[in-house]
């Protein structure tokens, strides 16, 4: 039971490091707020919340996966080798390729809230 709840406080460490470090996480913490506040002034249903929730766990998810990523290629080589770039340009274009996403989902939810 210890090491399951060490892992929780590990998971933690990891998110406050990214919160503290991370440039792109910020901006994705930062538009988290203004789309949550959003929400809250758009009378969403419970079906357009559950989306919304769901979109931003994924865009901070893949944001923490792509540091990760970022943090074993600079482990593994400091030089600038091609496959290390390919892999590190890979794990961000999954994150852009997600959030461009999102919005587009985001905007299907708000706009016709706004409109009416």
């Amino acid at each position: 039971m210890q090491n399951f709840i060490k892992s929780f406080r590990y998971a933690f460490e990891g998110i406050i490091h990214a919160v503290k470090t991370e440039r792109n996480f910020k901006f994705h913490l930062m538009a988290t707020v203004i789309v949550i506040s959003t929400g809250l002034l758009s009378d969403l249903s419970y079906t357009e919340w559950f989306i919304i929730l769901m979109l931003i766990g994924g865009v901070l998810a893949l944001e923490l996966l792509n540091s990760a990523i970022e943090r074993v290629v600079d482990l593994v080589t400091m030089k600038r080798m091609p496959l290390a770039k390919q892999a590190k340009d890979l794990a961000a274009g999954a994150v852009l390729i997600f959030a461009i996403m999102s919005a587009i989902i985001g905007l299907l939810i708000f706009i016709p809230k706004w409109i009416t």
